[in-house]
């Protein structure tokens, strides 16, 4: 079993909802008062398309997962408490594939970028949660756009547009040299200390078992969850990744943009 497969179950608790595929599961429960949906993808080891097995986010992953939350924004949408959106994230990488490209992996990873982004929109409050890899296209199209971002600490528990073996390749560098170059450039690195300081993530926790949850775990995390959703409030834009170290040229591009415009 993966990780997100294991904190999937121990938070939401109950049956994983119909109409989706092997490697989407999708489990309504509550948060504190609140309803909520939870959403994790999956290892599945009898996925048609052999390059999204492990985990991986392709084309079936993409679409369902627009279909969850386009399903979560219509049956709320005439609702003043809107459910709660949690992606529980641990994905290796989007699925690499010549079948992935010719049918439109960029499509179906987009409809997943825009389902939480209009969920966003629409009033829900969505945070994510890193168990365990965060990587490449993956994680943009799942969970990226939660407004908070909470991260377990964890060696792993690694954020990047690419796994380092692949990374080493395209920069024509060893693994040992992007490791020794991630010491002073920060976006290089994998660990979750790092991509901190990018203002990125909204909190990091430390747990007693990150494959196996305990009781202890579980009430630390769900504590942070809901104080995350207490935090974002009625708030639906991204404008608290804002403000760290590492984004001052970030924040300062912004403003001279503003001004001119």
């Amino acid at each position: 079993m993966s990780r997100g497969l294991n904190w999937l179950q121990a938070l939401a608790g109950g049956q994983a909802l119909a109409g989706y595929p092997a490697s989407v599961k999708v489990v309504d429960g509550t948060l504190g008062d609140r309803t909520a949906r939870y959403i994790a993808v999956v290892p599945d080891a009898e996925n048609p398309f052999p390059r999204a097995r492990n985990g991986e986010v392709g084309l079936l992953e993409g679409w369902a997962l627009g279909q969850a939350l386009d399903e979560v924004i219509e049956t709320d949408r005439d609702k003043a408490d809107k459910r709660v959106v949690v992606a529980i994230v641990d994905v290796p990488s989007q699925a690499y594939g010549r079948r992935e490209e010719a049918l439109g992996i960029h499509q179906a990873l987009a409809g997943a970028v825009d389902g939480y982004a209009r969920a966003r929109l629409a009033g829900h409050p969505v945070v994510s949660l890193l168990v365990g890899k965060a990587m490449s296209g993956a994680f943009l199209a799942h969970g990226y756009q939660a407004q908070r971002i909470i991260a377990l600490r964890d060696p792993g528990v690694m954020v990047h547009a690419m796994g380092k073996a692949a990374a080493a390749r395209i920069t024509l560098r060893s693994v040992e040299e992007l490791e020794a170059l991630a010491e002073s450039v920060p976006p290089m690195a994998y660990d979750i200390d790092n991509y901190a300081t990018l203002g990125l993530l909204w909190e990091t926790l430390s747990v007693d078992s990150i494959e196996q949850p305990s009781a202890g775990d579980l009430q630390q995390v769900r504590d942070c969850l809901q104080q995350a959703v207490a935090d974002i409030g009625n708030s639906t834009d991204l404008r608290g990744r804002l403000g760290a170290p590492n984004r001052e040229a970030s924040s300062r591009v912004r403003d001279l943009l503003r001004e001119q415009w």
